[in-house]
Formats: structure tokens, C-alpha cells, sequence
């Protein structure tokens, strides 16, 4: 199916919103990508939509047990089998949840950085079909951002131990230039292709 296809079957719009096209045929391309969008942007389709037309799984790197737990909740909704991986979760359910993601036909798993330091985790992630990685608030990895998370500067060893050939998207609706340099140097992003939509926006004024 086409990008567009799979936009009207799962979320029943008719058309992208600014740079979802652009970022979805970056990663179709197998491009490393940079996406910064501002919030309620659409970055978890960037992403969703060109994993879903590839056979394999997308591993989902975030920072919230909140928001991966909603992701999850939201995928599972339109149909589309998806876990997320947490520390509310003791070791047989997650060996159990990455057993399912080696054989259990999931498309999308949901991870924390801090999970990713765990040996026996990522030997089961290396034996999935990952067909993308991305890492949403990416501006935790750069030691010049708000939200600075240690163990997202890791991320990229781990990725090294699955498949250093792995595409990658990183996404972020905040990151100043010199935070845009640190996330394409620490995660060694391969000549990125780097998308910014405006964040501008016309219904909010100072007055």
C-alpha cells in the first residue's frame, strides 16, 4: 500500500499535514532523517506510516511511560499490534512481550532508553525483523537541551549491537541548531536528510 492508502485506512484523513510526506518518502527511501515538528505536528505518523509498508517491526525509543502506553493504546484501536516495554512490568512479562515481538506479528515495539543498557533485552531485539528505528524527543541526547536524559546518549551503541545498518528518525518539537548538531553527531547519522515545519502559530498572539 501507498503512503496515502494506509493514512485513509488507519487514521481517515485524506491528505498530510505539513512535511509528513516528505519525511514518510525520506524513510521509504531508507534516508537517516531529522524531523522537527512542532506539537500536534504528526510526528508518530512520520514514522508509523512507512514502517506499516514494510514488513518487520518499528522499535520506538521514548522518554514517558505515559505516552508510550497511550501510543500503544491508540495503535491497538485502529488495529495495529503494538507493545510497549516498562518498568511498571516485571521480567516474564517483558521477556514475554519480546518473545511476541519475535514471533507474534507486532509492528510496533515501545522502549525506554534506559531499557536499551540491558544485555538480554537487546539479544532479543537483535532477533527481531526491525525494519526502522525512531527516537521520539530527541533532544534528550544533547547536553545543550532542556530535557538532557544520560542514557539517551547510549542509544547509539545499542543500535550499533542490533544492526548498525538500521535507517533512523529522530524526532523533536524543540531543538536549537546546536542541539540539531549533537543529535546527527551522537546518534552518527548517516547525511541526514533534516525536515522543519513552521511553528508558527496563527491562532495564538501576544497581546
Amino acid at each position: 500500500m501507498q503512503a496515502i492508502d494506509i493514512l485513509k485506512k488507519y487514521w481517515g484523513y485524506t491528505s498530510f499535514k505539513p512535511k509528513q510526506e516528505e519525511i514518510i518518502n525520506s524513510l521509504v527511501e531508507k534516508k537517516d532523517t531529522l524531523a522537527l515538528l512542532p506539537t500536534a505536528g504528526g510526528k508518530s505518523l512520520c514514522f508509523q506510516i512507512p514502517s506499516l509498508m514494510s514488513e518487520g517491526i518499528c522499535l520506538v525509543i521514548s522518554p514517558l511511560i505515559s505516552l508510550m502506553i497511550d501510543q500503544t493504546k491508540f495503535l491497538k484501536s485502529k488495529g495495529i499490534n503494538s507493545i510497549a516495554i516498562s518498568s511498571q512490568m516485571n521480567f516474564n512479562e517483558i521477556d514475554t512481550a519480546l518473545t511476541n515481538c519475535i514471533y507474534g506479528n507486532i509492528k510496533f515495539l515501545y522502549i525506554s532508553p534506559e531499557k536499551l543498557r540491558n544485555k538480554q533485552i537487546i539479544d532479543k531485539i537483535d532477533k527481531m525483523n526491525v525494519n526502522l528505528i525512531a527516537i521520539d524527543e530527541a533532544h534528550c541526547i544533547s547536553e545543550w537541551g532542556h530535557d538532557f536524559r544520560p542514557d539517551y546518549r547510549k542509544i547509539n551503541s545499542a543500535v550499533q549491537e542490533i544492526d548498525s545498518k538500521l535507517k533512523i528518525i529522530a524526532l523533536t518539537a524543540t531543538a536549537t541548531p546546536k542541539v540539531q548538531n549533537d543529535i546527527i553527531k551522537n546518534l552518527n547519522l548517516d547525511n541526514p536528510k533534516v525536515f522543519k515545519s513552521s511553528f508558527n502559530r496563527p491562532n495564538l498572539f501576544y497581546e
